[in-house]
């Protein structure tokens, strides 16, 4: 059996130099003993698997609605593509020498805090509070939810609020909100990248799938035009099986040219530590800048044919109406909250605890819970 300690000695011998140590962790907000069988990270992974926040991804919008209907069944949720930028953000930490735990409990609990109906729920949700929050309420935005959701709402343990997670996977969670900071880690760097390398594929792919992309639509786009030319033998009328290769091709070209370009990216900067990686002028992982520019005409086609096509609006403005109507109804009538969030509204007020109520629900039960409160 290894010990926390065994395991910590393999990182050393095995990892990069530039990569995140599990022995050089920071610690916790609240001391608490380590494992005596894992490193500080795996106890991180496992904290954030075990949470309910990650279960109901699985009934969370990437593009398209949740529903209980057998046709979105093969649609990507927030779940599975968690689990996909998982897969990526490991294969590549392990190519570049990376801690491949860190990146993966990164990757596991990036979208955390994202709401029901995706990104539309977003911009409702900060829209709402922008409007009825107080001046230290700061809208809505689900990288700041998934900090909260682990430093805060999740109740598990009795000794401190959330997970207690490492110092490092806290940092490596706060994406934006870097004033004064250092960099990133570049294992958080790499889930980052990782993310939006799941996203466009699998976006493609679905897009496909049903019927609201269509091969002669992406005739126009650079990065397909290219990716033909690798795998010639994909028919212009794409059958499964023809849609699936190239899915699996598109995915193994973008790995490949983020880990050959952050590599090589690793070796000229001269970084020999993880703390000089942080404190580096710019990121270290990145894509190549031909295939940064096919990704640009690849986000710009998607917004314009896919997010914003007339049965994915149909979505979004269900979902508006349904989480506007929720959201003004329990400020209206509180006594309608379960008694656990009527409590956090008397800490936090009643605006922020209803914010995390429902941006907590799945696509599922924010439909059901709509369908109580309004007229049949």
């Amino acid at each position: 059996m290894l010990t926390r300690q065994q395991l910590e000695a393999r990182e050393a011998a095995t990892l990069a130099p530039y990569a995140t140590f599990s022995a050089d962790s920071q610690g916790r907000a609240y001391p608490e003993a380590e494992s005596t069988t894992r490193t500080a990270f795996q106890k991180d992974r496992d904290r954030v698997l075990h949470t309910t926040a990650f279960r109901r991804l699985e009934a969370k919008t990437q593009v398209f609605l949740n529903a209980q209907n057998a046709q979105g069944d093969h649609y990507r949720t927030r779940l599975t593509h968690t689990l996909e930028v998982g897969q990526v953000a490991r294969s590549v930490a392990l190519t570049l020498g990376l801690n491949e735990t860190l990146a993966e409990t990164l990757a596991l609990a990036h979208d955390l805090g994202h709401p029901p109906f995706g990104h539309a729920g977003e911009r409702v949700l900060n829209a709402l509070m922008t409007e009825h929050g107080g001046p230290n309420d700061g809208g809505f935005d689900h990288n700041a939810q998934a900090r909260r959701i682990v430093t805060l709402l999740e109740d598990r343990y009795a000794d401190f609020p959330g997970l207690n997670l490492t110092h490092e996977t806290l940092d490596g969670l706060n994406k934006h909100d870097r004033a004064g900071l250092e960099r990133p880690s570049l294992e958080a760097q790499l889930v980052d990248a990782a993310d939006a390398l799941a996203y466009t594929a699998h976006d493609l792919d679905d897009g496909l799938r049903s019927g609201l992309i269509t091969p002669a639509q992406l005739a126009e786009l650079p990065l397909w035009n290219e990716l033909l030319a690798r795998v010639p033998t994909a028919a212009p009328d794409l059958t499964e099986r023809d849609r699936r290769t190239l899915h699996r091709e598109l995915l193994g070209w973008l790995i490949s040219d983020l880990t050959e370009s952050s590599d090589a990216a690793i070796a000229a900067s001269g970084v020999a530590t993880a703390q000089a990686a942080r404190q580096h002028p710019a990121g270290l992982i990145i894509y190549s800048p031909a295939m940064r520019e096919l990704l640009r005409g690849t986000a710009t086609f998607l917004r314009g044919n896919l997010y914003r096509h007339w049965r994915v609006e149909l979505q979004v403005e269900q979902a508006t109406r349904v989480l506007e109507t929720m959201f003004r109804a329990f400020l209206a009538r509180p006594s309608m909250l379960p008694p656990t969030v009527r409590a956090r509204a008397e800490a936090e007020g009643l605006p922020r605890a209803v914010c995390d109520f429902v941006a907590g629900m799945t696509d599922r039960y924010a439909l059901e819970m709509h369908g109580l409160i309004t007229p049949p």
